[in-house]
């Protein structure tokens, strides 16, 4: 039992798996700091609050309230850390994986079905003369 764990523990992706959980949990306070530094200052200077989540309440009749700056700051958070993510892990992942002009790649099931062809072919011609 306790062997299949530790198997389990040691594959390789639960490994980069908690890599990113930690980078992640890093990565979110830097993205905080941003919002909380730069993007809450500039919504205090037009909105007269000092943060999103103070901005733009809407007071409803029963005493409740929509805070539509919270909302809007948690867009403004979630698309930065998506752009993050994009540009700094999956776009030069994407570029290192893709084969260069250079390098020949991996032929695909239809080039090598049409070169069998052409190989059948040529040796239907050679034993026909």
């Amino acid at each position: 039992m306790f062997k299949g764990f530790k198997e389990f523990l040691l594959r390789g992706n639960v490994i980069d798996l908690a890599v990113a959980v930690v980078i992640g949990a890093a990565f979110n306070t830097v993205v905080q700091k941003v919002v909380d530094t730069l993007i809450n200052p500039i919504i205090g200077m037009f909105f007269k609050a000092d943060s999103l989540d103070g901005a733009m309440i809407v007071g409803l009749p029963g005493g409740g309230e929509i805070a539509f700056g919270a909302l809007i700051g948690a867009i403004i958070n979630f698309a930065i850390v998506a752009a993050v993510v994009y540009f700094v892990f999956v776009m030069p992942m994407n570029r290192l994986r893709k084969p260069t002009a250079e390098e020949p790649g991996v032929p695909t099931e239809q080039e090598l079905l049409t070169e069998i062809r052409d190989l059948l072919q040529a040796q239907a011609t050679t034993t026909k003369q």
